[in-house]
């Protein structure tokens, strides 16, 4: 029997050995059930010719159709991944809405003698409780925003903050982008089904009585948007400013954003993407600079004419919540940590934990 999921923690109390999504490729890409491994029934061209037969032709050629392919795949899968189980493996697996997808494999699984069930409504389901737990639960745990300038190696305090007792979330890491015109990264940014699935899954985690730290975030981090109870929770919340000097900044950006300034024609293409917003004139020095590889002095003037006046003009919206600014005399890979416990210390005299 379909087994029914009421809560997103409820995967993790079942006994299975593993989780399938039979789902084309296209859909597992979008989003998936955390941990799920990948074994489409159908590809993705397989499926969508599938559909044409159903809707332009017949249903009953379609199933038919379905069915052989269905029944060829999932042979390829058993003779492949799935040929060293052992006869106590107990799978579960899902389609998009716990349909002829899942119940297929699932059915031809259990013929083999594998404890193999399904999931009551598949995907669809485990979306549901996605979107409830973001959309419609209020946050839990106490935020704090980490906020500072461009430059202030807000991304690497973050990861070295758990080591000194405070939860964070790493927004910009879950969406796979800096969050600036810059901020690009390989691979590009996940669908934001995706994002949301992974955002739920670290928040099922947290302990409400601990504070819990995010990077000061718009609520669009590249085409990903925040979902609306989170925003809200970081527009309130108490925040941290994080102050160095531009110097400092400047060398500490040289060395993040190496993937950037090793390509010529994406650092040049970035630039001028700015042009709207700037004169002629600077414009064309920040490619100067650039095509001479004198980065340093071009992050100077991008965060001095840029980014810290935008970053103030954003700051004053949040200017009658608690504060407390944290000098960093030096950002250089071992004064970091350093700065990571002071940090954290502020976090919980600001949530007063």
């Amino acid at each position: 029997m379909p087994l029914t999921l009421s809560d997103l923690d409820d995967l993790d109390h079942l006994a299975f050995d593993e989780v399938i999504d039979v789902r084309s490729p296209a859909e597992y890409a979008e989003d998936h059930v955390p941990g799920a491994i990948s074994l489409p029934v159908l590809s993705n061209e397989e499926r969508a010719r599938v559909g044409t037969v159903y809707t332009q032709e017949s249903p009953f050629l379609a199933r038919k159709m379905g069915a052989a392919i269905v029944a060829r795949n999932a042979a390829h899968h058993i003779e492949t991944t799935l040929a060293d189980r052992p006869r106590s493996y107990r799978p579960l697996v899902y389609c998009w809405r716990g349909g002829q997808r899942s119940g297929s494999l699932a059915l031809i699984l259990r013929q083999i003698g594998w404890q193999a069930d399904t999931i009551q409504g598949g995907w669809r389901a485990y979306r549901r409780l996605v979107k409830q737990a973001l959309y419609e639960a209020p946050w839990p745990g106490r935020v704090v925003v980490l906020d500072g300038n461009t430059g202030t190696a807000k991304t690497d305090l973050l990861a070295l903050m758990p080591r000194h007792g405070v939860q964070v979330i790493d927004l910009e890491g879950l969406a796979n982008h800096r969050g600036s015109l810059f901020g690009a990264m390989p691979g590009g940014q996940p669908a934001q089904k995706g994002f949301e699935t992974a955002l739920a899954a670290l928040r099922r985690r947290i302990d409400p009585a601990r504070p819990v730290v995010v990077e000061a975030e718009s609520s669009k981090i590249g085409h990903i948007n925040l979902p609306p109870g989170l925003w809200e929770a970081m527009k309130s919340a108490p925040r941290m400013v994080l102050a160095a000097s531009l110097p400092e900044r400047a060398r500490y950006l040289a060395r993040r954003y190496r993937d950037v300034t090793e390509d010529a024609a994406r650092l040049l293409s970035t630039i001028d993407g700015l042009a709207p917003q700037h004169p002629h004139e600077r414009i064309e020095a920040w490619r100067e600079m650039a095509q001479a590889g004198a980065f340093e002095s071009l992050a100077e003037t991008l965060m001095a004419d840029h980014y810290d006046p935008r970053y103030a003009r954003q700051r004053a919206r949040f200017a009658d919540l608690p504060v407390q600014e944290i000098a960093l005399p030096s950002l250089a890979p071992e004064a970091l940590e350093e700065a990571a416990a002071r940090i954290a210390a502020a976090a919980r005299t600001l949530t007063g934990t």
